[in-house]
């Protein structure tokens, strides 16, 4: 009797696991093949509020980043705050606490000739100290890490935590410093922004304001604001526009900040401690 029992039991038990694997398998039955379905996916998601949109961002941001270049995001070299390697103390200080930055590349006789990197906090302990006709840099800079432009940042970012650095100099095919990149703007990519109503898209730098104003994004080419706003800016010294506002300003302005140039009034948006982000411009010249 107990072994008509067991064999009825077996009878309404699934002989293996398989069965219940196939139906575990066959929720994920419309798995996105592509990243386009992916992502879909998880706009899908956010539309159901199964993901909060700062949650999406993220999941945007580490995915897009595979794609992205130490190229797009570097600090360019019309941007650069730099030392020199025979820089007194007090000329280095100087740079120090006007740009408000945290690590400078150290050059020796011309911007792509790197020595190394120093770090604003490796100073701290000199600032009380009287006796200074000893100073030597290099026993205070870090060794520089050179990157080429079509480093991607996935990969940028592992080397950035195995080797415990936060910038990389970035090279151009012949050996010529392009600009530097940090940890920080890898890091950005994924985290994101905040994003506010002078967003920009990828479709444009330039973007119409109701107003009759415009919002410009500091990387936009000379070439390419002259075109839109039929100006004549000159393009030997800069390539962006950033670059000529930054001149006009004498020091990295702060959101809100003002300039005129040429007829046009520049209004600071975005800003960070190491460069320009987004501008309003307006018309002045009436």
């Amino acid at each position: 009797m107990s072994e008509q029992r067991l064999r009825d039991d077996n009878d309404v038990r699934p002989p293996t696991k398989r069965p219940v694997y196939d139906w575990f398998i066959g929720l994920f039955s419309d798995e996105p093949e592509t990243r386009a379905e992916l992502l879909e996916l998880l706009r899908d998601a956010a539309e159901r509020q199964l993901v909060d949109t700062p949650a999406l961002n993220i999941m945007y941001g580490a995915i897009g980043m595979s794609d992205m270049q130490a190229r797009d995001i570097m600090i360019p070299r019309s941007q650069l705050r730099y030392v020199h390697e025979a820089d007194s103390l007090d000329d280095i200080l100087k740079v120090v606490t006007e740009s408000q930055h945290s690590r400078f590349p150290v050059v020796g006789e011309s911007l792509d000739d790197v020595r190394g990197i120093l770090h604003a906090k490796d100073l701290l302990r000199l600032v009380r100290d009287d006796n200074r006709d000893d100073f030597d840099i290099k026993d205070f800079m870090r060794q520089a890490t050179a990157i080429p432009e079509s480093k991607r940042l996935n990969v940028l970012l592992e080397e950035f935590r195995a080797k415990r650095n936060h910038m990389a100099v970035v090279v151009d095919e012949y050996g010529q410093v392009s600009g530097v990149v940090t940890i920080e703007d890898v890091l950005e990519q994924i985290v994101g922004e905040i994003e506010d109503e002078h967003d920009i898209d990828d479709s444009g730098g330039i973007k119409p304001m109701k107003d009759g104003g415009f919002v410009v994004k500091a990387e936009t080419t000379i070439e390419d604001f002259n075109e839109h706003f039929r100006t004549a800016f000159d393009d030997d010294e800069f390539d962006t526009i950033g670059g000529i506002v930054l001149q006009a300003f004498g020091h990295l302005p702060k959101r809100g900040e003002e300039t005129k140039l040429n007829g046009f009034e520049f209004r600071v948006l975005n800003a960070d401690s190491r460069r320009l982000r987004l501008l309003r411009v307006r018309s002045v010249a009436a």
